[in-house]
């Protein structure tokens, strides 16, 4: 299996396909699996790359290090390490969050970002005290905070199914990335979106009872070069409820790369 050693950490890593690169990154917990049908889709024709991010999946689980910062820094590790030169980052949930830190800390090693359902602001500014009671939850009792929590990542018409891997997913995750939590908590991109020099596309589902569509809306406004997109009949996890029209708009996204 593919593993990348950045940072003193290893991660798993796929990479399918060639063309202009796409490097995936999931939401916190889950795993690059949680792309599976845009890895299906897009590696006929682009380089497709997905990455279990510190803490998740197959990945080493540290005990430290398990903030955006740290996670930026392995990002761009992994561009380099992989010769990705200038690839779309993708980010769903806390993964967007890391798609954009990246491109402002880095804007000559990302051609773009696609922020799908990220969090922006809001964890600072509406469910702070939510973050400080889910974090309680967990630490009492992980898998039955997960069975509650999950299931309302997704529309009604979900799958079932898809809250049930995701739950999975997330306990085979490590403890430590509860840490982000309370990072997120202090967070509020609105400061810093307008230094951002690439082209940034804010994807929400338009059903997503976690993070208001207004978040999205609110930083693509702010971006230079920011555009939104709504995804009917799906919630906090598009790329999965409604992979259909997620792929289509990743492809109009990237046949506009020069």
């Amino acid at each position: 299996m593919p593993y990348a050693t950045v940072n003193g950490v290893r991660l798993f890593y796929t990479d399918s396909g060639s063309g202009i690169p796409v490097l995936f990154l999931h939401g916190w917990g889950t795993s690059g699996r949680v792309w599976d049908a845009q890895v299906a889709d897009l590696a006929a024709d682009h380089r497709v790359v997905t990455v279990d991010w510190r803490g998740c999946g197959r990945s080493d689980h540290p005990a430290t290090g398990n903030t955006t910062a740290t996670n930026v820094t392995d990002i761009l590790a992994l561009t380099d390490q992989l010769g990705l030169g200038r690839p779309w980052l993708v980010g769903s949930s806390i993964g967007a969050t890391f798609a954009l830190e990246a491109a402002l800390a880095a804007p000559e090693r990302v051609a773009g970002v696609v922020s799908i359902n990220g969090p922006g602001h809001w964890p600072s500014q509406g469910m702070a005290g939510a973050l400080r009671s889910l974090g309680a939850a967990l630490a009492a009792d992980r898998p039955a905070a997960l069975a509650e929590w999950v299931p309302r990542w997704f529309a009604p018409a979900a799958d079932p199914a898809l809250a049930e891997q995701t739950v999975q997913q997330i306990l085979q995750s490590g403890t430590f990335i509860d840490e982000l939590f309370a990072e997120s908590s202090l967070q509020d991109p609105r400061a810093t979106i307008g230094r951002l020099r690439v082209p940034a596309v804010f994807v929400h589902g338009r059903l997503d009872t976690e993070i208001p569509l207004e978040v999205s809306r609110d930083l693509a406004a702010l971006a230079p070069y920011g555009e939104f997109h709504a995804i009917e009949q799906a919630g906090h996890m598009p790329h999965q409820e409604q992979p259909a029209l997620v792929n289509a708009l990743i492809r109009t996204v990237l046949i506009a790369t020069p």
